[in-house]
Order: C-alpha cells, then structure tokens, then sequence
C-alpha cells in the first residue's frame, strides 16, 4: 500500500501495523472534481487585465498557514462574509495594468468561469461508489455554484464549509464528513489538492492523497481499495 500523507515510515526492521480497510472516499470540489482552479485564475487575471502579483499577495495574506485567523478568506469559506461584500474587499487589494480599477461585481463569477468538471474524476467517484465505499463531498466554498443535482447522484454525503460554519483545515470538519460516511478516521480516504487540507486529513487519521491530475490519483487509490484499475485515464 501507499504511505499517506503526513504518515511515518515503520521503524527498519519493524512490520508494519496492519491498516483498516477503506470504507470511504472523502472528495474536495474544486481542482480536484474539476479541471485545475489555478487554470480559471490565469484566464480571469488575463481577461480582467489584472497584475498577478498582486492576487497572489491577497491569497498568501488571507490564505497561508501563517495568515492571522477570521481572514476575508476564512470568514467567506465559513458564510460569515457575503459574497458582495468578499468580491468588494478583495477587488480593492488588485490592481490593473493600465490603472483602471477592478470590477467588484461578479468577481467571484469570473474568477472561476473558466472551470469545468472532470469527467475522469467523476467516473472514479461513480466507480468508488459502485464498489461499495461510502462517498462524501468535502468542499471550502466561495460562494461556488455546485452541479447540485450530479453531486445528489454520486455523493452520500455533502459537507460544504459555507453551509456548516468550519472549513478546512479545521478538524472538525473532517470529523463532520466522517459522520456523513459513517466510518472510522482510519477507514477513509481523503484527496485534496492543497496540503494545508490533506496534512491535516492525515492528522485526523485519514488517508490522505495530494491531488494532481486523475491518472496519479486513481493510482494512488488503486492500491488502497481492491478493484479499481489505472487503465483507460487520458
């Protein structure tokens, strides 16, 4: 089997503790059931004419491990911050090429325009389910549009932080999406695309899985629960 995130080796020499059989599947929404967040960025900051730099100083300021608690970020993923009034904070920290201020309304809207489902990590999520793992939806929400009715079809439980008050990496949001499942921490598997989400995952008990593309992710979950292949992922 794959070693977690955030797992120790075994000691040389040692045998390894036998591991729970998975039961579950804990999934993030965005770059990880979609195509890469950071693709619908670079098109939003092209077609708005905004400065890179300046976005990716309002994230490190507002999202970073070291950002100081109760951030516009935090306070948007938790529903505490309407998302007008999010839109409007952030619009003031970016700045133009050629000066002209950003639009405020809509922000949100446009920032993820360009994002599109991943129809290879959809099936996965349907083969998981189909094999009899419990699935759950573990979403930071900024105000996103969700595929309600596909998530009803393949999920078995939906945590999304906007709609109960945490986000990740809260433990106990983890903790949340593990009720839904109905199992234990060491009995699911969580993918993420972020780190700060699977090393606290991990932290909980859970297996963890740094998301980068379908291929590497359905491989990673191929050793874990009997079944599930690597072929046929383009």
């Amino acid at each position: 089997m794959g070693r977690a995130t955030g797992d120790a080796p075994p000691a040389s020499g040692a045998a390894r503790p036998a591991e729970a059989t998975i039961r579950a599947a804990v999934f993030d929404y965005g770059g990880v059931l979609t195509t890469p967040v950071r693709e619908s960025i670079a098109a939003w900051l092209a077609a708005d004419g905004i400065r890179p730099e300046t976005f990716s100083a309002a994230l490190k300021a507002w999202m970073s491990r070291s950002a100081p608690v109760g951030t516009p970020v935090h306070r948007l993923e938790t529903g505490e911050l309407a998302i007008e009034e999010f839109e409007r904070l952030l619009a003031a920290e970016l700045a133009t090429h050629d000066g002209s201020p950003v639009v405020a309304e809509g922000l949100l809207t446009r920032l993820f325009g360009a994002m599109r489902l991943d129809d290879a990590m959809i099936e996965l999520v349907r083969e998981l389910r189909d094999r009899g793992l419990r699935t759950v939806l573990l979403s930071n929400s900024w105000g996103n549009t969700y595929p309600r009715a596909l998530i009803a079809e393949i999920f078995d439980g939906v945590v999304i932080s906007g709609e109960v008050g945490l986000r990740k990496p809260d433990p106990r949001i983890y903790r949340l999406a593990l009720d839904h499942a109905g199992v234990a921490p060491a009995e699911a598997v969580f993918v993420d695309d972020a780190s700060p989400n699977t090393d606290a995952a991990a932290a909980v008990g859970m297996r963890a899985i740094r998301h980068t593309d379908a291929a590497t992710t359905r491989a990673r979950l191929a050793e874990l629960v009997p079944g599930i292949t690597t072929a046929d992922i383009s």
